[in-house]
């Protein structure tokens, strides 16, 4: 059975936090943790207050694996708000959205490792040996796009935001702001299907399946400084 030296405690309890909203998903996980890692309790959280409630307690799990959507929180945000609620414990994101950028900002905000959701038992026995020696695990095929030769720079976003009309742009921009669907038709007094018609032109422009990954574009490309003016005809 394998011991991750770095999540396992020797003087207290060992625990771990599955941190998804799918019951099913975290029983497997359980189950996984439980066949590879002599924890002495796994705890579930389906929400980020929930976990973060968990990691308040004492005797803190020493290993937190995320999903990235969460009834109560969309994207990094979770992430960020949880490493600073458990600093010492090692955190692994598994997420459907796994693509490079998504995988890199991750890592950057405090995660100690990515798995993409659909792996295999195999694939999480791995991460969870590569951070117990304190290395941080990424998927087979990783490309790091900030490595040199890969990154795009903010000219490649820059291009792809220069596609979105006016109004599609001032969505974008409410998005960045953590604003719901809801309350973007609300500000610019349009309907709800209107607002969910843009949303998804826009993924489809800036080629991402989330609003997190669009959020990740504009912030490359410092989105705010290429908004159109509010006078500016739609």
């Amino acid at each position: 059975m394998t011991e991750p030296a770095h999540i396992l405690s020797e003087s207290g309890p060992n625990r771990a936090l599955v941190v998804d909203d799918h019951p099913l998903f975290c029983d497997a996980l359980t189950l996984t943790l439980q066949s590879i890692a002599d924890f002495d309790e796994i705890a579930t959280a389906g929400t980020l207050e929930r976990a973060l409630e968990i990691a308040a307690q004492e005797g803190a799990p020493g290993l937190i694996i995320l999903d990235l959507n969460l009834p109560d929180v969309n994207g990094l945000d979770g992430l960020v708000r949880l490493r600073t609620a458990a600093p010492r414990a090692a955190i692994l994101i598994a997420s459907s959205m796994a693509d490079n950028r998504m995988i890199s900002h991750a890592l950057k905000a405090g995660a100690n490792g990515f798995v993409p959701k659909h792996s295999q038992r195999a694939v999480f026995n791995r991460a969870l040996e590569t951070v117990a020696r304190g290395e941080a695990f990424v998927p087979d095929g990783y490309i790091d796009p900030h490595a040199p030769g890969n990154d795009p720079g903010p000219d490649d976003a820059l291009a792809r935001l220069s596609s979105l009309t006016n109004q599609q742009a001032r969505i974008l921009s409410l998005i960045c702001e953590g604003k719901l669907n809801k309350q973007i038709a609300y500000d610019l007094s349009i309907a709800e299907t209107t607002v969910k018609a843009h949303v998804t032109a826009i993924m489809r422009k800036l080629g991402v399946h989330s609003r997190t990954q669009a959020v990740l574009i504009a912030q490359e490309a410092r989105f705010a400084r290429v908004l159109p003016s509010e006078g500016a005809a739609p």
